[in-house]
């Protein structure tokens, strides 16, 4: 825990950005029944049947020091789909970046190996590009992506989509609206709140040496 924190404690350096990244799995669900559309005094009205139209992921890469979301959505969510997200993230918007320091969490195919499999050409580049920090367990909440996507869902996903293609002109769409606000979060909790607020927690490892 204190590892990722000590990353968003560091002031920020355009030669070493930090990026969280999360991911998260979408349902693709269809009317059955045409809503009836929200009228002066009436909400809008659904029946409660949906037809399954298959599943998607959607992936996103959010830099705290630029205040910049960049996602994508994809079909899948396998280690080729994780190798290719960062060999164009890094290509695109980090081509002259020496070093990229990403939060994410402990998921299997978020490891460099998944860069060797997929992507043998640029695998050592991003090996050396990237460097990992990893939440604990049952500690994902530490990752600001996680907020991001949070927010996504709220604004933008917590309805009925049909396709991945509207899926993902959604999110885009939300993406740039808030990119273009410069929406950044504020983080507050430090590693020295950490050992005030988890003190049990702490206590209980230092008995254990």
């Amino acid at each position: 825990m204190e590892d990722v924190l000590d990353v968003y404690e560091q002031p920020s350096d355009p030669m070493r950005p930090r990026i969280c990244f999360d991911e998260l799995p979408c349902q693709l669900l269809d009317e059955i029944i045409a809503p009836i559309s929200m009228e002066p005094g009436s909400p809008r009205k659904e029946d409660y049947e949906y037809e399954r139209c298959g599943t998607c992921s959607l992936l996103l890469a959010y830099d705290l020091d630029r205040g910049m979301r960049y996602l994508q959505v994809r079909d899948r969510r396998t280690k080729a789909d994780y190798a290719d997200f960062w060999d164009w993230l890094t290509k695109t918007h980090y081509a002259d970046t020496p070093m990229i320091q990403v939060v994410q969490d402990n998921l299997n195919t978020h490891t460099y190996g998944s860069f060797y499999e997929n992507l043998l050409r640029s695998a050592h580049q991003l090996k050396h590009q990237l460097q990992f920090h990893f939440t604990p367990k049952h500690g994902s909440w530490l990752n600001m992506a996680e907020i991001e996507l949070s927010v996504l869902v709220r604004q933008c996903l917590d309805r009925r989509i049909p396709s991945l293609r509207v899926l993902e002109q959604e999110a885009l769409a939300w993406q740039d609206d808030r990119n273009q606000a410069g929406t950044q979060i504020n983080w507050t909790f430090t590693t020295a709140k950490a050992r005030v607020k988890l003190h049990r927690h702490y206590e209980r490892l230092n008995s254990k040496n």
